[in-house]
């Protein structure tokens, strides 16, 4: 039984040559909750390459290449359509298509790969000029052609491939600020390898891995002949629909023990990559070589699309000094912000980011950066003009930074509260519930499952968890009558026939019709042996909470009588000294003192009858 939220990038990296988008800063307006507005495109910028790197077309596809040194070379084509643009019920569909245009490729010696992200689709390879060639001619041929009697095959391996994939600790982070919708997706299984169709894998390649949605680049001095990359034609994606599911940041979530993990949505700066690299040595200094209680304290700096980044810091723990790596990282944090950074710390980030410009081959590394950056709309950079900006960020600039981190901030920190530093928790449960059909738990007489005409609920004593049809991301659906709904909020309601008193078959016909097909995903069926049964209930609470309090009432009505007897003792003796010529106050403060043990056992054998009585 479902009650809770389910909060289940190859070549990202700093803003800076060799990095995920380019040397470059935010040029574009954007909105304080990190929308870039739409309709908004930057020049490419192109012309600032000029002796570094060449650009040309190549069957409509916009290219640039470097030369490199060494007999082989490196091309890779970039795709704007990534995990970020599914939905929860298609999720996957990028990744079938990068597994089914390889397909075709076979086993070779050759250097290649695909790698699908949130935001684009890269095929890579390294080679011999001819077989750069052949590798490139087939990635087209098999998008133009998928080999769809694979399908079923791929689905698995996809599945395989899932299976045996480790999250990392900061899996579940997107889909508490996301959702389970758009970069939130990356925390969620890709549940469509189990319901997607020949004709929606074929038209997402159709639509998606066009000549206008692509950009190519290779490390040589010229475009190589014989590339047949034609393409159908297309157009530009805009970059993924941003979405919350946080009402406020800072906030914070439990997590597992070991870790602590932060993450903050950036305007994308040059200012803001520097930033990154004082944090990271800050954690370092701050939770390991002083305080000694991380042996992993570091901090990354990732574009995410055109005008904003994704700041991680992460730092591990031993169980015993969780509290205190918690605490540390908040310290350092609130020192950064309160601006409290000397300018070593600036220069040192400073002249590390500077050495990418003291490497063989700068315009062929580079390329890859500028490529994306081009795919997705940002602003270049020319390495002069990449250096100036580096050369003028401020420790102030590095306090800004600070401070937007903080503000849009989200903490996992391992099953500790974070009030006491400002944070709010993010949400676990709905604000609202449907009306319905209610349906009593078979394990939990607290616990209500509800079917609406609007959606479903799951009522319990913290509150509700709720999931709207007209909000629902996906449905899975099981032929024993299982259903599990997960709302675009992250929300989710698991509905098992066998939990709860009353689902029939009516019923779930009912949820089916009122769900959007395009948000079901159905699964195969289960085990007899796996299908869920109720948990055997113990003894009646009635009947076994009246015995458990008897003892307690008896004991209370003792204590209380004897101390009652002892106060009025206490009242006579103290009105009979008051009287005397010459009182006894020692006498009446030590009777009064002696009182005191026996109101003190009074209340705590109250405080324990009422708990019991609410056990």
């Amino acid at each position: 039984m479902t009650t809770d939220l389910h909060k289940p990038d190859p070549v990202d990296g700093p803003d800076g040559p060799g990095g995920g988008a380019g040397p470059s800063t935010a040029e574009h307006p954007a909105t304080a909750d990190g929308r870039t507005p739409t309709g908004l495109a930057a020049p490419d910028g192109l012309a600032a390459l000029d002796g570094l790197v060449a650009h040309t077309t190549v069957d409509g596809i916009p290219t640039l290449h470097a030369p490199a040194s060494g007999s082989e070379i490196t091309a890779g084509l970039f795709f704007r359509v990534g995990r970020a643009d599914e939905t929860l019920a298609t999720a996957g569909i990028t990744h079938l298509v990068e597994h089914l245009a390889l397909h075709r490729l076979g086993l070779s010696d050759l250097h290649y790969n695909g790698a699908t992200a949130n935001a684009y689709t890269l095929f890579h390879v390294t080679g011999r000029e001819e077989e750069v060639v052949e590798y490139l001619n087939g990635v087209c041929a098999g998008l133009r052609d998928l080999p769809m009697q694979r399908l079923e095959t791929e689905k698995e391996i996809l599945r395989t491939e899932a299976a045996g994939r480790g999250g990392g600790p900061q899996q579940q982070l997107p889909l508490w600020r996301y959702g389970a919708q758009g970069y939130g997706l990356s925390s969620y299984t890709e549940l469509g390898t189990w319901g997607l169709t020949p004709d929606q894998v074929r038209s997402w390649a159709e639509t998606r891995f066009t000549r206008d949605n692509a950009v190519l680049w290779i490390t040589s001095d010229h475009v190589p002949d014989g590339l047949d990359l034609t393409l159908p034609a297309g157009s530009r994606f805009p970059a993924p629909e941003v979405t919350s599911a946080l009402p406020t940041t800072p906030a914070y979530i439990s997590g597992d023990d070991g870790h602590v993990v932060l993450t903050s949505v950036l305007r994308r700066s040059t200012a803001a990559s520097v930033f990154a690299d004082v944090l990271g040595r800050a954690l370092f200094r701050d939770l390991r070589q002083e305080g000694g209680y991380s042996y992993t304290a570091e901090a990354d700096y990732s574009p995410r699309d055109a005008g904003f980044a994704t700041l991680t810091a992460y730092a591990d723990a031993l169980p015993q000094k969780q509290d205190a790596v918690v605490g540390g990282f908040v310290d350092t944090l609130a020192r950064l912000r309160a601006g409290r950074i000397e300018q070593a710390e600036l220069d040192s980030a400073r002249g590390k980011l500077l050495k990418m410009y003291d490497i063989p081959d700068l315009g062929a590394a580079t390329l890859p950066s500028y490529a994306l950056s081009l795919l997705l709309g940002h602003r270049i950079l020319s390495p002069e003009q990449h250096r100036a900006e580096l050369n003028a960020v401020t420790v102030e600039d590095l306090r800004e930074v600070a401070r937007e981190t903080w503000a849009n901030a989200l903490l996992q920190v391992p099953g500790r509260d974070l009030d006491w530093a400002g944070l709010t928790p993010a949400p676990r449960r709905s604000t609202t519930a449907v009306t319905g059909t209610r349906h009593q738990s078979l394990e939990d007489d607290d616990v209500t499952l509800v079917i609406g005409a609007e959606g479903v609920s799951l009522l319990t004593p913290r509150g509700p968890v709720t999931v709207r049809y007209d909000a629902c991301a996906a449905m899975t659906t099981r032929p024993d009558g299982s259903r599990a709904l997960t709302g675009h909020d992250g929300f989710s309601v698991t509905v098992e026939p066998t939990l709860y008193r009353g689902v029939t078959p009516e019923r779930i016909a009912a949820l089916d019709a009122a769900v959007p097909r395009q948000a079901t995903v159905p699964l195969p069926a289960r085990d007899p042996d796996r299908v869920p049964q109720p948990r055997k209930r113990t003894a009646a609470p009635t009947s076994g909470s009246g015995r458990s309090t008897a003892g307690w009432t008896t004991a209370l009505w003792l204590v209380g009588l004897l101390a009652a007897v002892w106060g009025l003792l206490c009242a006579v003796i103290t009105a009979d000294e008051a009287a005397a010529a010459d009182p006894e106050w020692d006498a009446v403060a030590g009777v009064w003192i002696m009182e005191l043990p026996l109101l003190f056992a009074t209340w705590k054998v109250f405080a324990a009858r009422r708990t019991r009585r609410r056990s």
